[in-house]
């Protein structure tokens, strides 16, 4: 073919690329927005006895006691040999145990969560002295098995049972330097061969979802305005004399059940029966915070931990044991009354002691629950029956962020907290007393 009867080149017309800007314009929208936080930028240094050796880990904050890392981290940092004399090789090594013990059954396991051994370097006829400094970069699984389960790496934590029977739960995080010398040079030099340091495992997460709006109260309604972000449960609360009518109460929380721990989780109660049973429930409900010593209805957040060594069921029981501890206590506001009914409002706040959500690892199984109930002083005299509503929930590090513009924080540091629905927050449950 010949050139002459190709066409002419004519560049085609179109708008310029528009110019960027970092916030919307007044015709744009944004969708979204991930922004990486800020790492930190303190060293923990942790050196032998002998100050001959040095582990040093970047990104941390300042002033801690313990090195912290979460979900999918990377612990990083370098080993520091201020004497390579001798020096045969050198590994940093990672370790993450799970230990379950039973006071008095006898009963003991262990599993262990992370192993991850990665050597530096090592002497050869290659290699000549062992360098000063040596980085290194080790990321942490996100799961472990205990060989019938895979779970998510679990945090950091301690708990005990008191008494006999009882137990302790432990899950510890360490990283080691390991330096190996000559035999003369160690003899030289003793303690520099190991150093090591405890870490936490902090892994965060945040709830899917917000806490919903507040719902609406109607004055003449006896509930308040139903929606799908508010779950309603019902209790009878019946009545001891014949012929009395008993008091339903409805008790309304977020439909997710998942709360960040550091936010009030609110909550609705209301009571329909009729004018003279509510009259005879009046002393029983629930009171201001003023008035909280005579309190009879509670709402409390209950955190049972569970410990099964043997992860077995025996004659149809399950051979585990538990301990449950309030972990917040609700306030009470008063929103309205009729002739057939009486509402109120309430939030839960959370102790600031609770650092961590539930999480099931191996045989160790802690829980979290809402749990409402009227007890009465006296409750063969009381004309109603006790009440207890039990709410299994899930508590999150963080709160709930659209686009990450609150704390900052990028996707990837979190994991978004499972439905309460998992199989294993059963109701067993008992009824907690204040000690």
């Amino acid at each position: 073919m010949s050139t002459s009867s190709l066409p002419g080149y004519r560049p085609p017309s179109v708008n310029p690329t528009p110019t960027y800007s970092a916030e919307p314009q007044a015709y744009e929208q944004r969708l979204a927005l991930n922004r990486l936080r800020q790492r930190p930028s303190t060293d923990f240094v942790k050196q032998s006895r002998s100050g001959g050796v040095s582990l040093r880990l970047v990104e941390q904050d300042d002033n801690i006691t313990l090195p912290v890392y979460g979900c999918g981290d990377s612990v990083e940092g370098s080993i520091i040999v201020a004497k390579p004399d001798g020096v045969t090789s050198v590994e940093v090594k990672i370790e993450g145990t799970l230990r379950l013990k039973e006071v008095a059954e006898g009963g003991n396991t262990a599993h262990r969560l992370v192993l991850s051994v990665q050597t530096l370097w090592t002497r050869d006829h290659r290699a000549g002295q062992c360098p000063p400094s040596l980085p290194f970069s080790i990321t942490l699984p996100t799961t472990f098995s205990d060989g019938r389960e895979v779970y998510p790496l679990p945090p950091t934590h301690e708990a005990h049972m008191s008494g006999v029977p009882g137990f302790h739960a432990d899950i510890e995080y360490s990283v080691s330097a390991l330096i190996s010398r000559t035999k003369s040079s160690s003899l030289l030099r003793p303690g520099n061969n190991i150093v090591s340091t405890p870490f936490v495992y902090y892994p965060r997460s945040r709830p899917a979802v917000p806490l919903p709006p507040r719902m609406q109260h109607d004055s003449s309604s006896p509930t308040p305005m139903e929606t799908s972000d508010w779950r309603c449960f019902e209790s009878l609360m019946s009545a001891r004399t014949p012929n009395s009518r008993g008091v339903l109460a409805k008790f309304y929380i977020p439909s997710s059940r998942v709360f960040c721990m550091a936010e009030p989780i609110p909550f609705y109660l209301t009571y329909t029966s009729s004018a003279k049973a509510l009259a005879a429930f009046l002393p029983f409900a629930p009171l201001p915070p003023s008035r909280m010593s005579r309190q009879h209805t509670r709402v409390q957040l209950i955190r049972q931990t569970s410990v099964d060594v043997r992860n077995a069921v025996l004659i149809g029981a399950k051979t585990d044991m538990w301990r449950t501890v309030e972990i917040g206590q609700a306030v009470f506001q008063h929103e309205g009354d009729g002739p057939s009914w009486m509402s109120f409002s309430g939030e839960i706040r959370v102790s600031p002691q609770t650092r961590i959500g539930g999480f099931k690892a191996g045989g160790l199984t802690i829980k979290d629950f809402i749990v409402l109930s009227m007890t009465p002083p006296e409750p063969l005299k009381a004309p109603f029956g006790e009440l207890r509503q039990v709410v299994p929930i899930r508590l999150t590090t963080d709160p709930w962020s659209m686009d990450g513009t609150g704390q900052a924080f990028a996707a990837s540091d979190y994991s978004i907290a499972l439905s309460p629905e998992d199989e294993f927050l059963d109701l067993r449950v008992p009824a907690y007393a204040p000690p």
